[in-house]
């Protein structure tokens, strides 16, 4: 990977065409924006540049510096309220929902395209369309999932080119808030939004007002919760209507049928969730578009922090009370399977409908052997 302030590199081609090679400082910056969960390229098609990312080794560390610090957040976490079993029981619960999502993607990769099925194409390795063949389907999938489960957006596939089942999974990272690791800090208090939500509903269900590490879970703390999460719903499907909508915004539209709503989805659920990837054949450089999602861009990171900081802020002047034998454990595995269950019913029922008539809709037609 060059670390370099000369000049670009001119070279002559097997043919005999001239051109330049690009090169620059790029080692230090990749570092940089994957550590920080940035995810903009030094090279135009990002870490599927050979000179970005040449071998299976970079892409290794790239991906461990994208969950790095995200991850390391549940123990921080854990060593701050003094409680370890706390950060792990978040960690477990990202986990789980990283492993799910990464099954589905490569799954739905692996089997390949069923449109190719009667043309001489051999999917052997899966679907390799839009993949660089150093990399594979395997790392193309986990690379995917790691950047839309993080809010980093860096890419070494084409994801525009990924199957419509493993397009849902990747845009359902980003719709739910990039809780499942997400940026650096980000995911985390996206996440805690979720066990407040949690602890309210095992609440309910025992009867008991809802307790998170000895603070009580009220009213106020549940409505500043569900009106973050609202941010999400609002950047991704309000504006996504409107773009879908306005002749003028409707040109950045590459492919017609379910694949087109697709797009839209994806370039608001990224902007929205301050991720950066894209289903790249969308035209996102309209006025319309950079000034919506410049919009939805900050409604995405706002709107969800400053009711975050609410909550802390209303939990912080309580008392702690002592946990008693009614006291629901936020910190075994029945709270991680509860965890998981409520970020995905939330997310479902909040996305379906879209979803159902991008991906899904697309994923049937596939399997009826039917474009559009």
């Amino acid at each position: 990977m060059p670390q370099t302030l000369s000049a670009y590199v001119p070279a002559t081609t097997l043919e005999g065409a001239k051109q330049l090679i690009a090169q620059g400082p790029a080692a230090s910056q990749i570092a940089i924006k994957q550590l920080g969960t940035n995810g903009g390229g030094f090279f135009n098609v990002n870490s599927a540049h050979p000179l970005e990312n040449p071998t299976q080794l970079s892409n290794l560390l790239q991906l461990l510096y994208i969950l790095l610090i995200p991850a390391a957040f549940c123990f921080l976490f854990g060593h701050m309220v003094k409680d370890k079993r706390q950060g792990i029981a978040i960690f477990a619960a990202m986990g789980i929902l990283f492993v799910v999502g990464l099954a589905v993607v490569y799954g739905a990769e692996i089997h390949g395209n069923t449109l190719y099925d009667t043309l001489p194409i051999d999917q052997a390795a899966g679907n390799m369309e839009g993949k660089e063949v150093r990399f594979g389907t395997g790392l193309s999938a986990l690379w995917a999932e790691a950047t839309t489960a993080a809010s980093n957006g860096s890419v070494n596939s084409m994801h525009d080119s990924f199957t419509p089942l493993a397009g849902l999974a990747l845009l359902l990272n980003m719709q739910v808030g990039e809780v499942i690791f997400g940026g650096v800090g980000a995911g985390f208090y996206g996440m805690l939004l979720f066990v407040v939500l949690t602890v309210f509903l095992a609440g309910l269900m025992v009867g008991r007002t809802p307790e998170y590490l000895g603070k009580k879970i009220e009213a106020k703390e549940v409505k500043l919760a569900v009106l973050a999460f609202l941010s999400m719903p609002v950047g991704i499907l309000v504006f996504g209507a409107v773009a879908a909508i306005v002749p003028s915004a409707l040109a950045a539209v590459q492919d017609p049928g379910p694949h087109g709503l697709s797009e839209i989805l994806y370039a608001y659920s990224s902007a929205t969730g301050n991720n950066g990837s894209a289903f790249a054949g969308f035209g996102a450089n309209l006025p319309f578009h950079t000034t919506l999602q410049g919009i939805a861009m900050l409604l995405g990171r706002y709107a969800f922090i400053v009711p975050m900081l609410a909550i802390a802020g209303a939990l912080a002047t309580k008392t702690p009370a002592p946990a008693s034998a009614g006291t629901f454990p936020t910190h075994g595995p029945l709270f991680v399977v509860l965890l998981t269950v409520v970020v995905l019913i939330l997310g479902g029922l909040t996305f379906f409908p879209a979803l159902a008539l991008g991906p899904i809709a697309e994923q049937v037609a596939m399997l009826a052997d039917q474009t559009f």
